[in-house]
Parts: C-alpha cells; structure tokens; sequence
C-alpha cells in the first residue's frame, strides 16, 4: 500500500514590530496539515529597555480610534486578507469549517469602544492612570502618584478559539505596553490577520509597531530559552494546557512574572424544578446543551459535567433529551463533531454493559454522548462527552469543585445565590445562569483575576 501523500503547506507570515515577514525557511505540522514560516530572527521580537515602547506615551482615546477602525476593516475584509486566513485555518485548525467562518464573522465585534470604555473603568478605575500620574491622598495624608505603566509581555496565546488572539490584541492594546504573541499551532492565521488589519488601517502608527507575532515550536529551549527573560520582558501571558504552564514555569524568576490564564473544567447544576413540566425540562436540556458543546467542547466554559436532582427515572429522560440536543448546529458547535476518540470509546464500551449503575445515550460518531453515572467517571469526557451525575441536593456537588473549576452553569437561576459563597470558597471562579456561559465579557474578572489590572506595571511616585 503506498503511504498518503503529503498536502500542500500552507504558508504563515510572521508580524516584526507591525510589518509582515514572508518566507518558507522552516515547515512545520503533520502530514494532512503542514505549514510553513519565516526563518526565526529573534533579535527583532524584542524592544530594548532603553528605549520606551512605541506607544507608551499615545493618549488612549487614540489607541481606541485604531482599534475601532482595525475591527471595522476586520468586518468590511477589504483586501480579503480576513477570507484567506480563514481559509488557510480551516484546513490546519480541529474545528468544523462552519463553526469556524461564525467565529471568524464575529471577530470585528470585539473590537468595540463601548467595551474598552468599560474595561479600562472597570480594570484600572478610569483612563488617568493609563495616560499619566493619578494623584492619591494616603491616610496619612501624604500625596502619591500611582500609574499603570505600559508593560513589555509575551503572550502564549491559546488555540482552542479565535476570539483569543482578539481578546490579547486588545487588551494588550490597552495597557499600551509592546507584546510578543507566540502564534498557537491550532489557531495559525487569527493574530497575523488581526495584526495585518491594524497595519493597513493605521500603517507606521505605534500601536501596530508594538505588537510582533511569531511561530516556534512550543518548549523550544533555543528561542524561549533566549527570548523568556527579564532583560526583554516583564511577564509572560500564558494560556494553554497543563503541560505548557509547567513549560513556561520553568522560566519565571525575579522581574519576570507569571499571569497564568489556567486549564479549566466546567461543570453544570440543576434542580429538581426542572420537572416541574415538559416546556421546563426541555428548556433545561436546551440550556445545558448550549454550554456543552461551546466550540464542539473545547473551551474552559463548556461543561462536562452535570450534577442533577430528580429520581432515576426523571434524570435518564433529561439525558435522553440532552443528548439529542447535543446534535443541533449552533453559532459555536457543529451538529457533527469528532469522531470519539478510541481510547474513550473504549472506556465508555465497558460502561454499557454495567446498567443500571451506569447508562449511555448516543454513540460515537460525534454527534453527543451522555454517560449517568453515580459519581463522576474517571475519564476526562471530551468532544461532546457529557456525564451526568445525580446528587439528592445540589450543595452535594460542591465537593467536586476545586480551583480548577471555571465556570458553574446553574438552572433555576433563582438557587445561584444559596450556592455561589460555598462555589466560590471551594474554588470556582464564575457562576452563570444555565446557557449563558458563552457570555464571557471583558471588563470583568476573567479566571478569577482582572486582566489589565495584572498586565500593566504599578509604579508609584511617593
């Protein structure tokens, strides 16, 4: 049998300090989805300490004109640069081609200034202590000046959606610091095409000067080894699974900060209200499919696991009816996801055969699978897994919640606030009605931390 031909690479550009970087020096990926880039100078990825980044000293209000206009070119796509990063994404990225031309649709929304207005207020208390000195009068009466500093970062952006790289360009945008953004290997073309819009809206302008984005290999000792020091950098945003924060752990030291966006699980909890008729129990499978299958489940919020009250009988209709849900397309999940991967559909095989301790709706093609059992199982249900476990009272499921639980989806929305103190105290760091964990805004805290708060430097002048 003749081994399956190599596809075509893709080519990926490089972002230097705002201006594209062509080239084919190196190819990287597997054999159905390789790509090529640039060769790796990496004396440009950094901005010397002895000169001010390009846009420290930019009034903000400017900063957010260029942001605006950069999503407003996002939207129109006038030179189709948008399309063809699309394009190249669909064929490199694990996402569905439908799920990703949504997202990639929505990605000039972000780039909203009643958003900024919001997250500078809301993060840093208002815009003076970006564009200068804020004077504060201490207890004892003496008169500081405090300012959020522009910060010099490097961000290990996460692949798993494309609204990240626009989440980072922003907010990196904010605090006017410069920023390095290693390019993921599942998400290649977002942040070169955002960063490519900024530059055709505003050419030579400072903002686009302060951002570079780049491919190397993640854990490669000879870049990060060279570029993951205080003498470039003042903190490294990082995103990304277990093995990636225990990679770039490795270089945090004095004057060299980690702000760790953590791998995270979701989980979902329902009463026993929602047996209370047809429409409501349908309407609580509806809301916990919406927050199962976010990106075909593989964002922090998708939940996968559900704690439900009810009897055996009134819990196994409720999975019946989530899994059929499971199935539909919407604007962040494809009806058909990923096959089940072998190993799972192997651990969830030997579960049929255990009834009635165990049950499972569905089969593995990907359109959804639900797995009751009485606690969780030992796997991690991943590509529209969903397990659910029945609790005789919802504070029962608090003990499963540790600080790496995210998001915590509750429906009756009226039993969030008996629950959140003790949610909160055990570890998780957001609590959401049921079908509204996609509805992450910035602005407000983001896995337990204010973002541009963490970001910039805090100086004083005492």
């Amino acid at each position: 049998m003749s081994a399956r031909p190599r596809a075509a690479a893709v080519p990926l550009c490089h972002i230097i300090q705002g201006e594209t970087v062509n080239g084919a020096a190196h190819t990287y990926g597997p054999a159905h989805a390789p790509f090529t880039t640039p060769k790796l100078d990496l004396d440009p990825l950094v901005w010397p300490r002895s000169l001010a980044g390009p846009a420290f000293d930019v009034p903000i209000a400017e900063i957010m004109d260029v942001l605006v206009a950069t999503g407003q070119w996002l939207t129109a796509d006038p030179r189709g640069l948008l399309a063809e990063a699309l394009a190249y994404t669909v064929r490199t990225s694990p996402l569905p081609a439908g799920v990703l031309e949504r997202a990639y649709a929505s990605l000039g929304k972000q780039f909203n200034r009643r958003s900024f207005d919001f997250q500078i207020q809301s993060e840093l208390g208002g815009v003076d202590v970006l564009d200068g000195w804020r004077e504060v009068l201490t207890p004892n009466g003496r008169k500081v000046r405090v300012r959020a500093f522009p910060p010099r970062l490097i961000h290990i952006i996460a692949g798993n959606a494309p609204g990240v790289a626009a989440v980072s360009v922003i907010r990196g945008a904010l605090t006017k610091g410069v920023h390095l953004l290693k390019i993921p290997s599942n998400d290649l073309f977002t942040a070169t095409a955002i960063l490519r819009a900024m530059a055709a809206v505003a050419p030579g302008h400072p903002l686009s000067k302060s951002f570079s984005a780049a491919y190397w290999r993640g854990g490669d000792a000879r870049v990060e080894g060279t570029l993951f020091r205080a003498q470039f950098f003042d903190k490294l945003v990082a995103w990304g699974g277990e093995s990636a924060l225990r990679s770039a752990k490795n270089y945090i030291g004095p004057g060299f900060e980690l702000v760790a966006f953590d791998p995270k699980t979701s989980i979902s909890l329902l009463g026993r209200e929602i047996f209370g008729s047809e429409v409501g129990l349908a309407d609580a499978a509806e809301r916990a499919a919406i927050d199962a299958t976010i990106l075909n489940q593989q964002a922090c919020s998708s939940s996968r696991i559900q704690f439900i009250e009810g009897s055996l009988e009134q819990i196994d209709r409720y999975c019946a009816l989530l899994q059929q849900r499971m199935g539909v397309e919407r604007e962040t999940a494809s009806a058909l996801g990923r096959p089940v991967a072998t190993e799972l559909r192997e651990e969830i095989e030997g579960l049929r055969g255990l009834e009635p301790d165990y049950r499972v709706w569905g089969e593995y093609e990907g359109r959804g699978l639900v797995i009751r059992s009485a606690e969780p199982v030992d796997f991690y249900p991943d590509g529209k897994i969903v397990n659910v476990v029945p609790v005789k009272d919802l504070a029962d499921a608090i003990r499963h919640v540790n600080v790496a639980t995210q998001t915590v989806g509750v429906f009756p929305a009226a039993r969030k606030q008996a629950l959140r103190d003790a949610l909160a105290s055990a570890g998780a760091q957001r609590v959401v009605e049921l079908g509204s964990a996609i509805a992450m805004e910035m602005g407000i805290p983001h896995d337990g931390f204010l973002p541009l708060a963490r970001f910039v430097r805090w100086v004083n002048d005492e």
